[in-house]
């Protein structure tokens, strides 16, 4: 009986003791938190590279709109790729990566030489290369997080006769 009670005692003394317990919930706790810190921040970093490659659209769209058809293709491009339609930089590029040959402009309507009806300022082929890439950490591609950004704007002109 006594054999038993000294057992249950020591048994006691081992449930009492809680060193090392913060450091097995930091293992447990530590992995999820970086995952989830990464995955904001390249949420973040996509969100940000989406939202500054359709601005520059929208911007290079606006000033297409106020210029002759076909004069200022390369000036509106700068504009879109570097935020200066006359001089352009690889150092002032908004986003790494993104080049002039990326920005496709098209015009519908008007007349030659005049003002366009409608204007759209496109970017393809340009990929988001994320930091947190699953597919390079893993070795498998078919997780990769590489994902195709084709931001467009489209602006058309106001109608000058008026409408009755």
């Amino acid at each position: 009986m006594k054999a038993r009670f000294k057992f249950m005692r020591g048994l006691g003394r081992f449930a009492r003791r809680d060193r090392g317990t913060q450091l097995v919930e930091l293992a447990i706790v530590l992995p999820i938190f970086v995952l989830m810190f990464a995955a904001v921040a390249e949420f973040g970093r996509f969100f940000y590279t989406y939202t500054t490659l359709a601005k520059a659209t929208r911007t290079g769209a606006r000033y297409l709109m106020s210029q002759p058809v076909g004069k200022m293709d390369d000036n509106a491009k700068r504009l879109v790729l570097c935020g200066n339609p006359t001089v352009c930089a690889d150092k002032d590029v908004i986003i790494s990566g993104l080049t002039m040959d990326q920005v496709k402009i098209d015009r519908s309507g008007g007349v030659a030489g005049v003002l366009p009806d409608a204007v759209k300022v496109r970017i393809e082929g340009f990929y988001y290369e994320p930091i947190f890439d699953l597919g390079k950490l893993t070795g498998n591609s078919s997780l990769s997080l590489k994902i195709e950004l084709a931001p467009s704007t489209m602006m058309q002109s106001l109608p000058t006769t008026p409408i009755i």
